[in-house]
C-alpha cells in the first residue's frame, strides 16, 4: 500500500467495519480483545491525523474530502502505514477467532 491513492485508503478505511465482522465471526468478544483494543488505537490515530472521529467510516469520509492537492505526504504515508497494521489486525482477528 506504498503507493496508494487516498481514494484506495478511503476504501480500506470503509471496509474496516464489514471486514472486522466477518473476521470475528461467531467468536467471543474476549478472545480478540487486545486485537480489538489495537484496532480501535490505530482507527484513533488516524482520526487525529485528520481531524476526526476514530470511525472508519468518519475517516474514509475525510480522505475523500481533502483535494488532491491539499495532502500532506507525511500524512497520506502515516495513513498508509496505519491502513497496512489495520489489514494485518483484521487478519490476525480472523486467526484468533477461527475465521481465517
Amino acid at each position: 500500500m506504498s503507493s496508494s491513492s487516498p481514494d484506495d485508503l478511503a476504501i480500506a478505511f470503509r471496509s474496516v467495519n464489514r471486514r472486522l465482522r466477518e473476521a470475528t465471526g461467531d467468536s467471543h468478544p474476549e478472545v480478540t480483545a487486545a486485537a480489538h483494543a489495537e484496532l480501535r488505537g490505530l482507527l484513533e490515530q488516524a482520526g487525529r491525523l485528520l481531524g476526526t472521529a476514530g470511525d472508519p467510516t468518519a475517516i474514509a469520509d475525510a480522505i475523500s474530502a481533502t483535494r488532491p492537492d491539499h495532502w500532506d505526504t507525511a500524512v497520506l504515508d502515516e495513513l498508509r502505514r496505519i491502513a497496512l497494521e489495520t489489514g494485518r489486525l483484521l487478519r490476525h482477528i480472523a486467526t484468533l477467532a477461527g475465521s481465517d
